[in-house]
């Protein structure tokens, strides 16, 4: 059997001797999508940070591909594992150019065939080659999270980690940007693990969800099924009644 792309188990993580996420356990089969949902301060975003190795306070197992994680990550763990953080704002250096903040990704790794692949990412997520001279401030929101996507993709990574990549935009521009994503991993058979508060985005993008809460998974299920409105666990209940009231309008937008 196939070892799946992503494992985490058991995985429990500290911050000042207090544990943040609480024995969270999950696979992730190649080219699958996993999202974790749960409120601000569940430990969702540190699962990420986890495996990235921005969390290094922690017990547990991860493994990527079927080799088990250190502490440190190397360069080869950052070809395969690539992550797009939440804020579009604070993940570009303010005094780089599109261009510069590509062709530094490439330089680190050594890779070749440096100005087609900046062509190539660019265009890949939509933007043209009018962007690639321009500073961060000469980019809307949208325009710069498609920046930072275009800067994790231009690796060819297998595992594409996101972390809540569309809560500071807009809702429309939030659908184009998922839909972007959703489109790039497809295409590029990529396993992708999102994590949100928001429960429509996560059921638009992913196949599994797990709920969090407190640290701790608290309902585990296929997204059609909270799709359909269902739950077992009260706090997932809550969760689906809070994003009843936009539920339509934004799958109507993510649809376009």
């Amino acid at each position: 059997m196939t070892a799946p792309a992503l494992s985490v188990s058991h995985l429990t993580v500290r911050y000042s001797g207090r544990a943040v996420v609480d024995d969270v356990s999950f696979d992730v089969e190649e080219g699958g999508s996993f999202g974790i949902v749960g409120e601000s301060g569940s430990g969702k975003s540190t699962v990420l940070r986890a495996i990235a190795g921005l969390a290094t306070d922690r017990d547990g197992t991860i493994s990527v591909e079927g080799q088990v994680l250190g502490r440190k990550r190397d360069l080869a763990f950052c070809r395969l594992v690539q992550m797009v953080f939440q804020d579009p704002y604070g993940s570009l250096h303010p005094k780089q150019t599109v261009d510069r903040a590509l062709a530094e990704a490439i330089a680190i790794h050594g890779l070749d065939r440096g100005e087609e692949r900046i062509q190539s990412a660019l265009e890949d997520v939509g933007l043209g080659r009018g962007f690639r001279f321009r500073y961060p401030h000469q980019l809307s929101g949208g325009q710069r999270q498609r920046v930072a996507i275009a800067r994790a993709l231009i690796l060819e990574p297998r595992i594409l980690l996101l972390d809540e990549p569309t809560s500071a935009l807009d809702v429309s521009i939030q659908a184009e940007v998922l839909n972007l994503l959703k489109r790039l991993a497809a295409e590029r058979r990529m396993t992708m693990l999102l994590v949100s508060h928001n429960l429509a985005v996560v059921a638009h993008m992913c196949l599994r969800i797990a709920v969090m809460q407190g640290g701790k998974f608290v309902e585990e299920a296929p997204a059609r099924r909270f799709r359909d409105l269902k739950a077992d666990h009260p706090y997932t209940q809550t969760l689906l009644d809070a994003s009843g009231g936009f539920r339509r309008g934004f799958f109507a937008e993510t649809a376009k």
